[in-house]
């Protein structure tokens, strides 16, 4: 079960109500967040903060969350709806107390310059007549109060496939068992895989931060290469754990998941030399590795050909 933070007191109580759902969902689903992440097509950074109240989820993170945790989307989105409402309400009132904020700094720095002198040349007067005419506080309205952007989510990039091969060491609670999975390198990559994967492109799309062999050893979630970004072209389950490789073509990269895990099971992914692990800590049940590039991968559409996992045998 994930540790949630303690939602903010200032939070209004139908948006607090609808970030406490979307936690129940995640634990009944028992994915952590890295994987609600990927699935979903909105960065972990973003799931953390709308599941921590930090910001109201969008919609379409909400129906696809809704998707992968087998949830009506129905009843979810008018939830949303009432969140939403109470969310504009609470902007609405920052707004304005910024805005009066912005006001009362205004007038008090018109204040500095004192009433304009009575007696005085017609320069002097004509000074003064313009100055009365503007009364500070009409001063201080004419400016526009700036509004803050959102914080975009997770980019749309085009999907591809992975030729890394994936192997899974997940132990029983105990430590006795361990299970290994590999995924098949021998077929030929697509002429868009290829192309992507053998160096740094200089024609990458907004939000994703590196290429090729500049992405090994690197978070494909911090770099924008996961997400909808990326496929999953092998997949393996042993016992209830679910092991996968996930490829990005955009990136020319490749990656390995594991889910349903417990602590202590571990996934590694390999590409020629390279390989990446990843272990299974505390309360977590998921975790990725850190990318590998890939020279060959697999067409997007096209799942790897073979897939084996296997156990120790059991003693006599």
């Amino acid at each position: 079960m994930p540790r949630w933070k303690a939602l903010p007191d200032e939070l209004d109580p139908q948006v607090k109500e609808f970030a406490v759902q979307l936690r129940r969902l995640v634990d009944r689903s028992g994915l952590g967040v890295a994987a609600v992440a990927d699935r979903t097509g909105y960065s972990r950074t973003s799931w953390e903060r709308y599941l921590n109240g930090r910001l109201l989820a969008p919609k379409g993170a909400v129906v696809a969350l809704a998707e992968v945790t087998g949830t009506s989307p129905v009843h979810l989105a008018t939830m949303w709806e009432l969140a939403e409402r109470a969310w504009s309400r609470s902007e609405m009132r920052h707004d304005m107390t910024m805005e009066a904020i912005r006001i009362s700094q205004a007038r008090a720095a018109l204040g500095e310059f004192g009433p304009p002198p009575v007696n005085g040349s017609d320069r002097g007067r004509g000074r003064g007549g313009r100055g009365a005419t503007a009364t500070p506080g009409a001063a201080g309205t004419a400016g526009g109060v700036p509004s803050v952007p959102r914080q975009p989510t997770a980019a749309d990039v085009e999907d591809s496939g992975s030729g890394a091969s994936v192997a899974s060491s997940p132990g029983s609670p105990s430590g006795g068992a361990s299970r290994r999975g590999g995924g098949d390198q021998r077929k030929r990559a697509t002429p868009e895989a290829a192309k992507g994967s053998a160096s740094v492109r200089p024609d990458l799309p907004a939000g994703v931060k590196c290429g090729g062999e500049d992405c090994t050893g690197k978070d494909p979630e911090k770099t924008g290469c996961g997400g909808r970004s990326a496929t999953t072209p092998t997949s393996i389950t042993v016992g209830t754990t679910l092991v996968e490789v996930r490829y990005s073509g955009t990136c020319g990269a490749a990656w390995a998941r594991i889910t349903r895990a417990v602590a202590g099971d571990s996934v590694v992914v390999s590409a020629g030399a390279a390989d990446q692990r990843a272990g299974v800590k505390g309360d977590d049940t998921d975790a990725y590795t850190p990318m590998v590039a890939v020279g060959d991968g697999a067409g997007a559409s096209t799942p790897a050909r073979h897939l084996t996992a296997c156990t120790p045998a059991a003693p006599t």
